[in-house]
């Protein structure tokens, strides 16, 4: 037997339930940033628990933005979108927006067709997360359905390399990796190998050029520095690349540079298991500083990245006042702990 449809509850009953005026509810229940004396709104709030009111966002989005914020990001998975997208969605939460999060796998068609159905839903902003967000992609139309959407009045805001115009929130991958790496060439290794994550991926690609710039101007020759890639960003990636150069001899690698720290962490376990000692046989590196990277014995050295930082950037740009594009480049920082050592400078 069907259920009789629950009445429909307006905010006229709100505010007459609370006994006061239409603008007061609307205030209170509408995140309209004018205050509202507390025993005014919490009037308004019980009688709206009280009625089991719901705002109607589908009217409200046909009548202008809305107040969600829309999040595309790659992948919810790994240890760091996750970071960057709880304090996104906790920093949104403050200003009474309501956040939608989607994936996409990073994959430009994902992409154009979950900003097309975002677009219908009028978000206040939008925020896309990718590796790398490229302006060419799928021959402009990704460029194109961003820029309707900012005509539309929408504001968007990428976090990751890009090209595009408009506000972006980026990592200095780069010049952090180089730093990582004169710092193990002047530790005193001089035959390196480096996992270098997903062959083609952005941050990967821009920190094994940063990794090897870096292991030269220490000294290191680049003959000495390999390089082997994964088919994942991940802990099995980095298992299955570390146990490939354990199989080879290791020919005289005596550090071992990971594109992220979950990489290193899967390469800590592959070398564990073939009982080569780190950092006294080899010392390991990891990037991003995310948990993993100090629950494994021995604590990772790493380049921390300021993700939750990134994430609240993001969300400043995406509900801020107008203004001229803005971008934001974020560096790292080295960070030492036991899984590397100061090697002895070779005899002779």
């Amino acid at each position: 037997m069907p259920h009789p449809a629950r009445q429909t509850v307006t905010l006229h009953d709100v505010a007459a339930a609370a006994g006061v005026s239409l603008a007061t509810a609307s205030r209170v229940l509408g995140g309209s940033s004018r205050t509202v004396a507390p025993g005014l709104r919490k009037r308004v709030l019980a009688a709206a628990e009280r009625l089991r009111y719901t705002a109607d966002a589908s009217a409200r989005a046909m009548r202008g933005m809305s107040d969600s914020l829309a999040l595309v990001v790659d992948d919810l998975t790994t240890p760091s979108m996750a970071i960057m997208v709880a304090e996104m969605e906790r920093r949104a939460r403050t200003t009474g927006a309501f956040v939608t999060i989607s994936a996409t796998r990073g994959d430009p068609a994902r992409q154009l067709e979950t900003i097309r159905r975002v677009r219908a839903l009028r978000p206040r902003a939008l925020v896309l997360t990718s590796g790398r967000v490229d302006g060419d992609a799928l021959s402009g139309r990704l460029l194109a359905e961003l820029r309707a959407y900012e005509q539309d009045g929408g504001r968007v805001v990428v976090v990751g390399d890009t090209d595009l115009p408009f506000h972006s929130v980026g990592f200095d991958n780069h010049q952090a990796a180089r730093r990582l790496g004169r710092y193990v060439a002047e530790s005193g290794h001089r035959r390196v190998a480096i996992i270098a994550g997903v062959r083609g991926q952005a941050a990967a690609t821009a920190r094994t050029v940063g990794f090897v710039e870096g292991l030269r101007a220490g000294g290191v020759a680049e003959a000495d520095v390999r390089i082997v890639h994964c088919a994942m960003m991940s802990r099995e990636g980095g298992f299955e690349a570390a146990q490939r150069l354990v199989a080879e001899g290791r020919r005289g690698i005596d550090a071992i540079m990971a594109a992220n720290d979950l990489i290193a962490v899967g390469a800590l376990r592959a070398l564990r298991q073939a009982r080569v000692a780190v950092p006294e046989d080899v010392s390991l590196t990891g990037f991003d500083d995310i948990g993993p990277a100090v629950n494994v014995t021995p604590r990772l050295t790493t380049m921390a990245l300021p993700i939750a930082y990134a994430g609240a950037e993001a969300i400043r740009l995406a509900l801020g006042e107008p203004g001229a594009v803005t971008h934001v480049t974020v560096e790292g920082r080295l960070v030492v702990r036991n899984s590397t050592v100061e090697r002895p400078a070779p005899s002779g």
